[in-house]
């Protein structure tokens, strides 16, 4: 998957789209691979690197949503459920099962969350990940030896879904080029076109590497720029035309630990916070992730930094719950991202409002997909490309995904180590860092990345920027901000040299990243 053979089939193609896509992140890749599976000539756009946005900074939990289940939203803890499913199914090498731990302080707590995690576990039916059962003290202990122990009773033991949320993008964005859509990134959608009734025909896009324009047709437009679906929306507005907020943004945050802080396989789950969310303390990629805040937003910046009250937040309730409390000198890396809800009301207590998907159909005939969550992006984009064909008059076609393989499937990618995310595309890199053996070498002592991961971002997966690979096609930012530091400048050599840049460009590179690194510490980096 290179970024030259996308233009030239974008440059060859004088015919008009079935399907123009707008965003990459989780809904719009989903889209593509649904509607390039069905035959539908699809162009899909992304304005930054894929995945950029709230798609690679989520909880990395494929779940069906326990909080949902107790606001009574069945159908969609049971779609959710399903689509988790599903989605192990499908990309084994990417979603696998984790044990959740709910801790009991109180004697009503183990028949309460008992009783609720057992129907939650019941309703995934034959999509279930294992059993829930109660715990004695001593059990809990030995599954979280970090947990505070102070009145400690006992805990329910559930199971649910853990991903790599933008592996599973880029092996989403690798899936539908292989349906034969065309993908491609730093690719602005900077205008709509419409036919002479008044419907939206097509695009004005803008390389922004080119530097050039292309005027695109297309029987029907989608936008599925989640968080900024709005702005899009905007451009499909006649100009005196009012349009109405549909996204109520919110906020969700998350902090990065040693592992220290969790050591073993089995998560934390807190059923309830001060500000009504769920939080979660997870292993992940070798660390302890903690999160999320649920905070409205006003504005929706392409790089949403942790607020310190949010920051406060997470540190004073996983200090309730750990036996040493974590501190802001103890964050290895943190990260923000916008959940695009769906607007009710005010839109200010984002953290009631439901995660269910809706489509809308402005009168330009602009389709716009907002809400969901990453579990469910499957059949969200089964939903949307149904109403596209619908609307733009397609030949129906029958929806496959549900037992598509995602890119890279196999059924035993763990024997990869810590190239399991690549699946069937680990012995390639492997292949390339025993023939060199430079390319085996790791980037840094504290990571298990390699110089071959980059080369293959880089040749294979469309990475365009030091950002592009050592924040999703490699996890080293939101995992360890200080080591990613310390990799820029290796991965800028790698990538001027593979992409022809200059040396000026890589030294912009560096900086540009550098700065990304000091944003993702609530402490002064130190180099």
């Amino acid at each position: 998957m290179q970024r030259d053979q996308m233009i030239d089939r974008l440059d060859g193609r004088s015919e008009p789209w079935d399907m123009l896509v707008i965003g990459g992140g989780a809904t719009g890749a989903g889209i593509a691979v649904d509607a390039a599976s069905r035959g539908y000539a699809v162009l899909l756009v992304e304005q930054h690197d894929f995945g950029k946005g709230t798609s690679s900074r989520s909880t990395k939990l494929a779940h069906g949503g326990v909080r949902y289940l107790e606001q009574g939203n069945v159908s969609l803890v049971m779609e959710a459920l399903k689509e988790r499913g599903l989605m192990r199914q499908n990309a084994p090498h990417l979603v696998r099962e984790v044990p959740f731990i709910v801790p009991n302080y109180v004697w009503w707590e183990a028949p309460f969350y008992g009783f609720g995690l057992k129907i939650y576990s019941m309703l995934a039916g034959k999509y279930g990940f294992g059993p829930c059962r109660r715990l004695s003290k001593s059990e809990t202990l030995k599954r979280l030896p970090t947990i505070r122990t102070e009145g400690l009773r006992g805990g329910v033991v559930y199971y649910d879904g853990q991903f790599d949320d933008a592996r599973m993008l880029i092996s989403l964005i690798a899936t539908a080029a292989e349906q034969g859509a065309t993908v491609i990134n730093y690719m602005k959608c900077a205008g709509l076109k419409r036919d002479d009734d008044g419907f939206i025909s097509g695009a004005v896009l803008h390389d922004q590497e080119a530097e050039r324009e292309y005027e695109i047709r297309a029987r029907v437009v989608i936008n599925a720029t989640g968080a900024y679906a709005d702005s899009v929306r905007k451009l499909a507005a006649d100009q005196d035309e009012e349009i109405q907020s549909i996204i109520a943004p919110s906020q969700g945050i998350h902090l990065v630990f040693d592992r220290s802080f969790l050591p073993g396989d089995s998560a934390i789950m807190v059923p309830h916070t001060r500000d009504g969310r769920v939080m979660f303390a997870i292993p992940w990629h070798g660390h302890a992730l903690v999160g999320t805040t649920d905070t409205a937003l006003k504005e929706t910046p392409l790089e949403p930094v942790p607020m310190e009250e949010e920051i406060e937040f997470i540190l004073t309730t996983a200090g309730q719950y750990l036996e040493k409390s974590p501190t802001e000198a103890d964050v290895l890396s943190m990260f923000a991202g916008i959940r695009p809800l769906v607007k009710s009301g005010d839109g200010n207590n984002t953290a009631a409002l439901s995660r269910d998907h809706t489509i809308h159909i402005d009168h330009s005939g602009l389709i716009t997909i907002a809400g969901g969550k990453w579990t469910t992006y499957r059949n969200m984009a089964q939903d949307c490309v149904d109403q596209a064909a619908t609307l733009g008059r397609l030949d129906e076609q029958e929806c496959v995904t549900k037992r598509l393989n995602i890119h890279g499937f196999h059924s035993h990618a763990s024997k990869f180590g810590p190239l399991e995310v690549y699946g069937s595309d680990a012995p390639e890199i492997l292949r390339m860092a025993k023939n060199d053996p430079a390319l085996g070498e790791r980037l840094h002592a504290d990571l298990p990345y390699i110089q071959a991961q980059v080369l293959w971002a880089v040749r294979e997966e469309m990475a365009r920027s030091v950002e592009d690979v050592l924040s999703r096609r490699l996890r080293a930012l939101p995992v360890n901000a200080r080591a990613a530091w310390a990799m820029a400048e290796p991965v800028a050599q790698c990538l001027a040299e593979e992409l022809g840049r200059s040396p000026a460009w890589k030294e912009e590179q560096i900086a540009a990243f550098r700065k990304l690194c000091e944003a993702s510490l609530p402490c002064a980096l130190i180099a």
